[in-house]
């Protein structure tokens, strides 16, 4: 049986915002069944939108006329609403990305990606999973004023062993088990032992949120 998904688009050019809307009202969505409840090319429709009701997925251009950028994420989470965010970007910006996520969104993908992807994001997202799309690498390390990397305080905090870190990075980096234990000559076994010693530390159960921490902390 179809769990029923209602859906708001909002997208600054009409012709994509429709494109969204009918690849997701034709998908068969696995276990989902989407409703696309409404369509947004500004910032005021949306704030209509949201004043009678919040949907179950929120697709969201955060460069949205009229919206105050990411302040529409930060104000559906305040809410208390269950809604799930997935920003949909042009820009592949680390900056960009590690403020969405900071501000509460739940995925993240550029406009560029395919619509495989998009309905793995929307389908992730549902399930209540983190989602980061391809191509989407983690915000640079910064001098920090503590004299302490960022790295380093993450490690201190989670209890992560040198080795762990330096998994955690590669993760970030979205390869795989075996690309890891070839990087750092291990046997896939072990990256995969040492990838859910790391889930368990961090408290997470997919590959999407680990990615996110690593943008959210300055790590890769």
């Amino acid at each position: 049986m179809h769990r029923h998904i209602d859906v708001l688009v909002a997208d600054h050019h009409p012709i994509f915002a429709e494109g969204i809307r009918s690849l997701l009202s034709k998908s068969n969505g696995g276990n989902f069944q989407y409703n696309i409840q409404g369509v947004a090319i500004n910032g005021l429709q949306v704030a209509e939108y949201l004043d009678s009701s919040f949907p179950d997925l929120f697709l969201l251009d955060p460069d949205l006329p009229d919206s105050g950028g990411l302040k529409i994420i930060a104000s559906v989470k305040q809410s208390g609403t269950k809604t799930r965010i997935l920003i949909l970007n042009g820009s592949g910006d680390p900056l960009h990305i590690q403020a969405a996520f900071r501000a509460g969104a739940d995925g993240y993908m550029l406009k560029s990606g395919t619509q495989d992807e998009l309905l793995q994001a929307v389908g992730e997202l549902a399930e209540g999973r983190t989602f980061v799309g391809r191509g989407l690498m983690p915000y640079a390390n910064q001098p920090e004023t503590d004299g302490l990397a960022p790295e380093t305080r993450f490690a201190q905090k989670h209890q992560l062993t040198k080795r762990e870190m330096e998994i955690l990075k590669l993760i970030g980096e979205a390869l795989t088990n075996k690309e890891i234990a070839d990087r750092i000559y291990i046997s896939d076994q072990t990256a995969s032992v040492h990838r859910k010693n790391i889930m368990r530390k961090l408290g997470v159960n997919s590959t999407g949120a680990l990615i996110k921490l690593a943008f959210e902390n300055h790590l890769v």
